[in-house]
């Protein structure tokens, strides 16, 4: 069956009764085609058009197949490039793939063999321009000057960043749930020079402790019990990049030796295995966590955190930075809106206003999540004060300490008090438990215990 015409394919061949068949073939297969009975010609007819696959002889007159193979690399490195070759041209053929070719078809050639190697070329074409497009949309979302701020902590914050995204320094970026430490990272990854190599996110908190090291390292088959294969881990896919270690405060202290010699060797060790595997990896680890009192503690090495530290970035909580809320506001405004096809949709000032007054416990990731509520519960042309919640408006009424409490109008209760900061604590951290409980101080155990009791009591 023929298909629609869609992919544009350029033949050069001096063989008009070759150049004539291929012609003939890959009409009736539905491509485009133009064609030239010279290298040089060719040239010419490629640099007016654009194409998604070129097909050339490699012996022609005044331009060689490879020397217009050389040509249009030059101009556009994308474009598939198949070249045709006579018998006992197979070492001028390996030439060919060195010099960028996608493939060579030996004649005599049949129209199968040629139809099957055009398709691969043009999926070929098309998965690395998709590729492309996508690293740039990558780029553009996360490069540091989207991270949005104004006042003279994010100024020196940003400051600091733009420095270090040059370099391959270690970073350790400190600050409260919330404030963005992830996207700093990404920020930092994606201004710098590894920002075509994979960036790798690593949450140490969501992974159990038993697999930790085979995820962080790898392993080999047969290691352990359902091993069936040999695997990468987190270090070998991030290669050439960026790792980032979110939560590096809960890396067991058993496995924190092991990531040392990893900073320090560049070298990672398969579990299983014996030999290292060398490595070239950046680091940039974050956490919510007072690090330096954990090394008092004996809950964290020194000599670790040190090796991490090289280039301390600390994230300062919304609240330190009211100035920049407005900004922000309206930034996940314009995003939300059109996520959720409200285009048309205004906002009052005076809304502006209340969110700059209120602290944001749970800093720019409770700003967002609050935008996003507001425009979806909206009336779809604007929204009023009568669409921000009650807590946000009048925060001192329902707060304790910093955190916002709906407690019964009467017959308080300690237990129904203990709920409240429970729920506010799990709603913070976006229902992760281990999270929460280190926000408040106490183990997981203690809060799912808690958790469980407090249901009991209902």
């Amino acid at each position: 069956m023929k298909r629609q015409a869609k992919h544009s394919i350029l033949i050069a061949d001096d063989d008009d009764n070759l150049r004539r068949v291929l012609e003939f073939q890959l009409t009736e297969a539905g491509f485009k085609i133009q064609s030239a009975k010279d290298g040089a010609e060719a040239f010419e007819i490629f640099q007016d058009d654009d194409f998604d696959c070129v097909i050339t002889d490699l012996r022609m007159p005044q331009l060689s197949g490879l020397e217009l193979l050389e040509k249009i690399k030059a101009e556009n490195s994308e474009i598939p490039v198949i070249v045709i070759t006579a018998f006992g041209e197979v070492e001028t053929a390996v030439t060919a793939m060195k010099a960028g070719a996608f493939d060579y078809i030996n004649k005599p050639f049949n129209r199968d063999e040629i139809l099957l190697t055009i398709e691969r070329a043009v999926n070929f074409s098309e998965t690395k321009s998709e590729n492309r497009q996508l690293r740039e949309l990558v780029d553009r979302q996360f490069r540091l000057e989207n991270v949005i701020g104004e006042s003279e902590l994010m100024r020196e914050v940003m400051n600091l960043v733009g420095r270090v995204a040059r370099s391959d320094a270690t970073v350790l970026i400190t600050g409260e749930s919330g404030t963005g430490k992830e996207l700093v990272a990404k920020g930092i990854h994606f201004s710098g020079k590894r920002k075509d190599k994979p960036f790798i996110a690593v949450n140490c908190a969501a992974i159990p402790e038993s697999l930790i090291e085979s995820e962080l390292f790898g392993y080999k088959k047969g290691s352990f019990t359902g091993a069936m294969r040999d695997a990468k881990g987190k270090f070998e896919a991030a290669d050439g990049g960026t790792l980032f270690l979110d939560e590096i405060s809960q890396l067991p202290i058993q496995l924190q030796p092991k990531l040392l010699r990893v900073l320090q060797e560049q070298e990672i060790m398969r579990v299983g295995e014996n030999e290292p595997r060398p490595i070239d990896v950046r680091i940039i680890a974050a956490t919510n966590q007072n690090l330096e009192k954990m090394v008092e503690d004996g809950s964290f090495r020194e000599d670790l955190y040190f090796r991490l530290a090289v280039v301390p970035v600390h994230l300062p909580p919304l609240r330190a930075r009211r100035e920049d809320i407005p900004l922000l506001a309206n930034h996940f405004f314009k995003i939300s809106k059109q996520k959720h096809g409200f285009e048309n949709l205004k906002i009052k000032p005076e809304v502006f206003d209340v969110l700059a007054n209120y602290p944001f416990p749970g800093n720019v990731r409770e700003l967002e999540n609050l935008i996003e509520r507001m425009v979806v519960l909206s009336d779809g042309e604007r929204v009023t004060m009568d669409d921000v919640p009650e807590p946000v408006k009048n925060p001192a009424a329902n707060s304790f300490a910093g955190v916002r409490l709906e407690l019964p109008a009467e017959n308080i209760s300690l237990e129904a008090v203990e709920r409240e900061i429970i729920r506010h604590a799990l709603e913070m951290h976006d229902g992760n438990q281990s999270q929460a409980a280190r926000y408040l101080g106490i183990t997981r155990s203690a809060l799912i215990y808690r958790m469980q009791k407090a249901d009991s009591d209902e």
